[in-house]
């Protein structure tokens, strides 16, 4: 049996997104920036799917920006924003448990001379607006704060955020990548200036993504070279993955009622069997604003990797973070920052369930990770020391 719980990293693609992009593919496969009829029938799709895009989040067709990836959406909406600023000192203010793609981008700002204000979150991974504000200054060019995370699933009072942005003045950024599945991203309800979206997170292809920008709000290009993207981001226009996208966006949104309901049930069931039923268990993250489908837990006297290698070897996929940090061999940044103890994070696992997740592989995932929590145990000196059964020099 083979069991997939990483749907926080990818998704698989929903076979109608795939027949939706086929023809953009194989039959109408012109560059949507050419004149002919080709290309005229491209930029026709290109336009239907920023326009669907565009109503689903409550926003402005011109307010959509197609990018390759939340990554390049993050960068861009910090980058841009920094360069277009005319602020003679610049700051930015974000949380410390943002994605890479956020944390790295302001680690390669300071170096330019930003400055950079990280702001603490709580033990349930929740950020408090009273610390937000706390962190503006007179140079704050941005806020960044993640919709949810990746990591914990900690969702984000983002509107309360926003509209403290806005009455400042300030430039607010959110990365909703997580969040599409279970939560309502219109634009103007989240009072947000900057949105970033990836599609393979709610079962559209790999390699496009989406930078919302409000009218009004300016930032500098990203990439130069051709006019595509209203002269904004260069770069041919990708038609079948935008079309995609679109498409498994309007089928996800439709279905989102009825994932919820199923996938918190599941998670729910999962957690309560975990820590009632593997000694030295431990939910990280709180229990109520949580992302539906997301359950990381540490397992004291273990590594997380050794545990995840495990799990695959018995069939059942699941991550120790993020997708992006896998080649790290540090504990998590996000479980560090609850207050987590830095031997103890290590061995956190995460377990994100999908649409097509059943309480039959629930369960099977379950045996199998109380007889590898147990295996490594047999073998740690440090739990045999602590059960009164050995030393440890």
């Amino acid at each position: 049996m083979k069991i997939y719980l990483d749907n926080a990293a990818t998704t698989a693609l929903d076979p109608n997104v795939l027949d939706k992009m086929t023809q953009y593919f194989i039959t109408d496969f012109g560059n949507p920036s050419s004149w002919h009829s080709f290309g005229r029938d491209g930029l026709k799709a290109v336009d239907n799917a920023r326009d669907e895009i565009a109503a689903i989040l409550g926003a402005k067709p011109s307010e959509i920006y197609f990018t390759s990836c939340g990554t390049e959406s993050d960068n861009w909406a910090l980058r841009g924003a920094v360069y277009a600023s005319t602020n003679k000192k610049k700051h930015i203010v974000t949380t410390t448990i943002e994605h890479p793609a956020i944390l790295d981008t302001c680690a390669a700002l300071e170096r330019d001379g930003v400055e950079v204000t990280y702001v603490a979150v709580d033990s349930d991974g929740l950020v408090k607006l009273e610390d937000i504000k706390k962190a503006i200054t007179d140079n704050t060019v941005i806020v960044s704060v993640m919709t949810a995370n990746n990591e914990i699933g900690s969702i984000q009072p983002i509107s309360e955020i926003g509209e403290f942005c806005r009455d400042e003045g300030i430039y607010f950024h959110t990365d909703a990548v997580q969040a599409v599945e279970s939560e309502d991203l219109n634009v103007d309800k989240l009072n947000v200036d900057l949105l970033s979206l990836s599609a393979h997170k709610f079962h559209g292809p790999k390699g496009i993504g989406i930078l919302y920008m409000r009218s009004g709000v300016k930032i500098a290009k990203y990439m130069t070279g051709g006019h595509q993207e209203r002269g904004q981001r260069a770069g041919t226009t990708n038609t079948p993955l935008i079309v995609g996208m679109a498409e498994a966006l309007k089928i996800t949104v439709s279905n989102r009622d009825q994932y919820v309901k199923k996938v918190s049930e599941l998670r729910d069931y999962l957690i309560d069997r975990v820590l009632n039923e593997i000694q030295f268990a431990h939910l990280n993250g709180g229990c109520i604003k949580r992302l539906p489908n997301n359950v990381n837990l540490s397992f004291d006297y273990i590594e997380g990797e050794s545990l995840l290698m495990m799990l695959d070897l018995n069939g059942v996929a699941v991550s120790s973070g993020s997708a992006c940090s896998s080649g790290s061999l540090e504990p998590s940044h996000v479980i560090l920052a609850l207050g987590v103890k830095p031997e103890i994070a290590h061995g956190s696992v995460r377990f994100s369930l999908g649409r097509e997740t059943t309480k039959g592989e629930i369960d099977y995932a379950i045996e199998v990770l109380k007889k590898s929590v147990t295996r490594l145990r047999e073998i740690s000196p440090l739990f045999n020391v602590q059960k009164g059964e050995g030393s440890y020099v």
